[in-house]
């Protein structure tokens, strides 16, 4: 076997050196910058539920944004599902996603980088539905007004309509939609995961559900209670508030195991399926709208398909999909490969 001479073992190393580089450089993972700090909600005081209205918030800044004091970037206000909160989704806490190494990932592959904010939106009962309501307090107007003001004025962001967007999953996602019905001058872009509550309850719950929730009637016997059963008093706290009514200041839909009418009108009129269609104006002014659910996640897909069918039926511009999944085991990936992308093509600054 010939050896090769110092001099051919030197030209085919120097040949190989942009391989060997390329290789190095996608290994280097560009790490943004995860701050973690409280913004005390003035929305939120006085609230029934005795909630802190002291309020943890994690704000993502991408790796960039350390280099350069001039540079200012869009913004993508995020909202979080039912029992999570802001540190399990920004890696503080394990959990089954992390937020930050998504996108870290995209701005190595050279992604528009972008500062995202999350609040913790968990509440006692599990979740605010980023509605307002005596007994949870004004969330809709704490993310829509304050949170994004607060934003603007420590941050570098383009702070404008055009360069923000809201986004969110499960219970996030029915918030990020009924936050930019309302607030489409805050907000300019949507895009929704897995979004939760977009029909009326009664479409999803029957008799036996209904009785259930009559079986829970002191705090222990809500902290024994399961997830729906969690899930179905945050929606009361949220959309049928009682100020009269100790210990957890709701009306439940249900009395001696028979729907209540008037406050399962309530109910149905917080779904946006129901009322979306007083503000398809709102939802004209959008320069962009995507959402998307798991083909497993049934009931979800479900209302998923009836509000791309709507909007389809006013002409107005969206993007949707139905992909193999459930409510959580693709989500990392969608925010990746869809939503992420979705915003960089079309927040504007």
């Amino acid at each position: 076997m010939k050896k090769l001479s110092p001099l051919l073992f030197l030209l085919a190393f120097i040949c190989m050196l942009p391989c060997i580089a390329k290789a190095q450089d996608s290994k280097i993972v560009k790490k943004g910058t995860v701050i973690h700090t409280q913004l005390y909600g003035h929305s939120l005081e006085g609230n029934l539920s005795n909630d802190t209205a002291d309020r943890s918030i994690c704000v993502y800044l991408p790796p960039s944004y350390k280099q350069s004091s001039k540079k200012r970037y869009p913004v993508v206000y995020f909202l979080h599902g039912f029992t999570d909160n802001d540190t399990k989704w920004y890696g503080l806490e394990k959990h089954w996603i992390d937020l930050p190494a998504i996108l870290d990932s995209l701005n190595s592959n050279g992604h528009q980088e972008m500062i995202f904010v999350t609040a913790d939106a968990k509440t006692r009962f599990g979740g605010s539905m980023y509605s307002n309501s005596a007994t949870t307090g004004n969330w809709e107007d704490y993310i829509s007004t304050e949170l994004v003001n607060y934003v603007d004025s420590h941050y570098r962001t383009f702070a404008k309509p055009s360069a923000r967007g809201i986004a969110g999953h499960s219970m996030g996602g029915y918030g990020a939609l009924r936050i930019a019905l309302k607030h489409p001058e805050v907000f300019s872009s949507l895009y929704l995961l897995s979004p939760a509550s977009l029909a009326p309850f009664k479409t999803v719950a029957g008799p036996a559900d209904l009785a259930k929730m009559e079986t829970v009637k002191t705090v222990s016997d809500f902290e024994k209670a399961d997830f729906a059963l969690k899930y179905a008093f945050a929606s009361a706290a949220a959309w049928s508030p009682n100020p009269n009514n100790p210990p957890f200041f709701i009306d439940l839909p249900v009395k001696s195991g028979k729907p209540v009418p008037e406050i399962m009108a309530k109910w149905s009129a917080n779904a946006p399926l129901v009322y979306i269609d007083q503000y398809i104006s709102a939802l004209a002014k959008m320069q962009a709208i995507g959402f998307d659910a798991g083909d497993k996640d049934a009931a979800i897909a479900l209302t998923v398909k009836s509000l791309d069918s709507t909007l389809t039926s006013y002409n107005i511009q969206h993007s949707s999909a139905i992909y193999e999944g459930t409510h959580i085991d693709h989500i990392g990936q969608r925010i990746k490969d869809v939503m992420v992308p979705f915003f960089e093509k079309n927040l504007k600054y």
